[in-house]
This record gives C-alpha cells, sequence and structure tokens, in this order.
C-alpha cells in the first residue's frame, strides 16, 4: 500500500469519526502540513468521495459519500492484504534466518527492533525453539528489523560459511 492511499484511508477514518473535524486538527494526526490536508481533501471531493458542508461561517463539516464508504472499504481491505503479506514474509525471513543461524551452531539469537515486526521475529523464534536473549554483551548473531525488512547479523569476527 502506497503512502498516498494510506493517507487518503487515515483522512477517510478521521473524518468518520468526527465530521466538524478542523484542516489543522487532521495535519497534525495525519503529520502533514494544512496545505498537504487541504490537497487531499480537493482530490476526494473531486473524486466524489467527500462533500463539505459550510456550517457557520468558518466551519466545515466533511460528509463521506456512498463512493466514499466504498472507497474506504476498498483500501481497508488493500490495507489487510498488505499487513498480512509483510507478516507472512516477516515470517517467512525469520525463518529461514533462525535455521541459518542453527547449522551455524548458534542456539540463541538477539532481536534489534521495537516494531510489530520485531514481534513477529521474536515469536517465529520462540515457535522454532531458538532462544532470544537481551543482553548485547553476548556474541549471539542479532536479527535486526530495519524498516520493513529483516537482516541477519553475524557476531563480529565469526567467520560463518553461509
Amino acid at each position: 500500500m502506497d503512502s498516498q492511499a494510506e493517507q487518503n484511508l487515515r483522512l477517510l477514518e478521521h473524518i468518520e469519526q468526527n465530521p466538524d473535524i478542523t484542516q489543522a486538527d487532521l495535519a497534525a494526526r495525519l503529520d502533514v502540513a494544512v496545505g498537504s490536508v487541504n490537497w487531499y481533501l480537493k482530490r476526494m471531493i473531486n473524486k466524489g468521495h467527500i462533500k463539505v458542508r459550510q456550517m457557520q461561517r468558518r466551519r466545515l463539516r466533511y460528509l463521506i459519500t456512498p463512493q466514499g464508504i466504498a472507497e474506504k472499504a476498498r483500501l481497508t481491505a488493500s490495507f489487510m492484504q498488505y499487513s498480512m503479506q509483510l507478516y507472512r514474509m516477516t515470517r517467512e525471513a525469520a525463518k529461514e534466518y533462525v535455521q541459518e543461524v542453527r547449522r551455524a551452531g548458534y542456539e540463541r539469537v538477539r532481536i534489534q527492533g521495537e516494531d510489530d515486526l520485531a514481534e513477529v521475529c521474536y515469536l517465529t523464534c520462540l515457535e522454532q525453539g531458538m532462544r532470544v536473549i537481551e543482553d548485547p554483551q553476548v556474541a549471539v548473531p542479532v536479527l535486526r528489523v530495519e524498516g520493513m525488512e529483516v537482516h541477519l547479523e553475524w557476531p563480529e569476527g565469526e567467520q560463518v560459511n553461509r
């Protein structure tokens, strides 16, 4: 799922929760500039996903149209599909790395990362019978979660036939 589709989905979710939300509040919640929110809203209005009603002099109400509801459902399904694909890929990479680590004679690994993908790696290691340690002083292979990828790093000075 590309970042624009993700922003559109988040925008629709926020408008659904609070139709009277301001562009400034949307910008803060989406972590973008107000001008970007204005651009996203104009595009969605032109596509027929959102209608705007003037409430008071400077207050607007954003209404999600039936086409907008359909678009939100499509984006949600796309996001779920992307998330499941990322989960499967992360799990498969972790399994392969655990096998490689075990073939090299190790029984323990360390996981570097703090997000959901690191948690997937942690659970996969436990499922595969690989102990996960936290002590950075112990020389063990590291499953490093960086962005949306998992990498295997060997202890410094180790010569491992891969």
